[in-house]
């Protein structure tokens, strides 16, 4: 991506840094230790008010973004993973506020952080960042919640439904390991995947029947696959991708394709861009979960949509 403007950060008054100290590694790294050096470094180059503060549950973002809108925060830190960026971002925005936007990368899965190029190494961390270079970046709503970089509905969104918070904190991306496995066994051994959806795009009449589908803001998927190559947290538009087949092969052979970031080699597979998606279950489970930015917060009948204002990153 090329930043489209410049931001003066030495001209800030107030700076909140959210630390998700159970996003991703930090049982298990020093992490806090990064945080912290982030603090000190921001604290020597800025005359500003700089606050570190600690977030242990979801719950805390209403009353910090609260704090953010009501003390004219001028810029937010998030250090934790993409999970952490949407909850804050979400409850950011029904303040009806938008301060400038920083990612420091700490969570299970940082795809925002990835595309940006963002390292956790503190100095090399803050010296970009205060070049001030301003990055617009669209987010969509799904069923009213917002939706960051990936969306899927079918056997990706049922193993994150299948992985609790404590195996996601202890584990980290070993858990969703464990849940594929043991998914496959309960759903594939014996017979071919149940579930299937219709999807279609922008309002048109026709609609398209896939086992799964999976929707990104970002080229990136699963924290290391280029999964749609035209994507980019910048572009207000949505890549989508129908699995047609249901059949154990199929399955796996649509996880090879991933892993290979080969989607292009099966024809097969609907790949189309949009500002709009629907997405229905059309057997078994109507209200079929879906996963959003690494959580399931919504399910089936689903309406992506870009929203018209892009918030401003700062990377």
């Amino acid at each position: 991506m090329q930043p489209q403007d410049r931001i003066n950060i030495r001209q800030f008054k107030k700076v909140f840094i959210l630390y998700n100290r159970y996003s991703g590694k930090q049982l298990f790294a020093s992490m806090m230790s990064r945080i912290n050096e982030v603090y000190k470094l921001l604290k020597q180059e800025l005359d500003a008010t700089i606050e570190l503060l600690d977030v242990q549950y979801f719950e805390q973002m209403p009353e910090l973004a609260k704090r953010a809108a009501e003390e004219r925060c001028d810029w937010v830190i998030i250090a934790g993973g993409d999970g952490t960026i949407r909850a804050f971002v979400e409850d950011m925005l029904q303040q009806n506020y938008r301060p400038y936007i920083s990612i420091f990368p700490a969570g299970t899965v940082n795809l925002i952080a990835k595309e940006m190029s963002l390292r956790n190494e503190p100095a090399r961390w803050v010296h970009r960042t205060l070049k001030g270079c301003l990055y617009p970046f669209y987010p969509a709503r799904a069923n009213g919640n917002l939706f960051l970089t990936v969306a899927s509905v079918g056997f990706d969104s049922l193993v994150v439904d299948g992985v609790g918070a404590l195996q996601k904190r202890l584990l980290n991306k070993f858990a969703y390991v464990l849940q594929s496995t043991q998914l496959v066994r309960r759903e594939l051994v014996f017979s071919n995947w149940r579930y299937a959806f219709r999807v279609r795009f922008d309002d048109e009449e026709t609609w398209h029947t896939g086992s799964s589908v999976i929707v990104g803001k970002s080229r990136y998927y699963a924290g290391r696959y280029t999964l749609f190559q035209d994507a980019a947290l910048s572009s207000p538009y949505l890549h989508a991708a129908v699995f047609p087949g249901n059949k154990r092969a199929d399955i796996l052979k649509y996880a090879s394709l991933i892993a290979l970031e080969g989607l292009d080699l099966d024809k097969d597979i609907l790949r189309r861009k949009a500002k709009k998606v629907e997405i229905e279950s059309v057997n078994l489970v109507e209200d079929f979960p879906v996963e959003l930015d690494g959580d399931v917060v919504a399910s089936t009948p689903l309406t992506l949509e870009i929203m018209a204002e892009p918030l401003w990153f700062i990377p």
